[in-house]
């Protein structure tokens, strides 16, 4: 791997089901650590707007052209509004992955979208369509969906810009900066 590639860490903000919209935000961090740029955009809380609004995002970055891999803090921001990252590779032509520290309860994920979506099949399909990969120490694993990268080299770029924990850095900042816009201070854990 070439040094200082430029990856996008996208988190969303807290939000409350009441609200219409959620903040998302993008930290651009040149590896290991240096962040270079943020950007934000805003999606309907549950709804199907998401990667069109990343889409958009990325259409007006200047850093567009220099990211390797764009990577999401889950499959979904603001609730459901799930992330196709085939149809964001497919668009851009820059690797995308969603990065989880748990084995996500895709039984219990079904649940809810039956229960709240018409749409339900559809969002299950993105959710279930690539597999998820088990990335890191097998004691404390991440787990990530790819498209348009291989697992290694993912994995390779995970370790690159995880500088404490099992979180990758531009997640983990995208997290702090997305909550402190909402909230005032950042909150939660990232």
């Amino acid at each position: 791997m070439k040094p200082h590639v430029r990856v996008l860490g996208i988190d969303d903000s807290p939000f409350t089901f009441q609200t219409k919209k959620a903040l998302v935000v993008g930290v651009v961090n040149r590896l290991p650590t240096y962040i270079e740029g943020i950007m934000r955009t805003e999606v309907e809380v549950d709804g199907v707007d998401a990667n069109d609004a990343i889409l958009e995002m990325l259409d007006r970055s200047r850093y567009r052209e220099q990211l390797k891999l764009i990577m999401f803090d889950g499959i979904a921001v603001g609730g459901f509004n799930v992330i196709d990252i085939d149809r964001l590779y497919s668009n851009l032509n820059i690797p995308c992955a969603t990065v989880t520290r748990g084995l996500p309860d895709i039984e219990r994920m079904e649940k809810a979208l039956r229960s709240h979506f018409e749409d339900w099949e559809r969002r299950l399909a993105i959710i279930k369509r690539n597999p998820l990969l088990k990335i890191g120490p097998r004691r404390r694993p991440l787990f990530a969906a790819v498209k348009g990268m291989d697992a290694e080299t993912l994995e390779a770029i995970l370790e690159e810009c995880t500088v404490q924990g099992r979180l990758p850095e531009p997640l983990r900042i995208a997290h702090l900066i997305s909550s402190a816009m909402v909230l005032g201070e950042s909150h939660g854990r990232a």
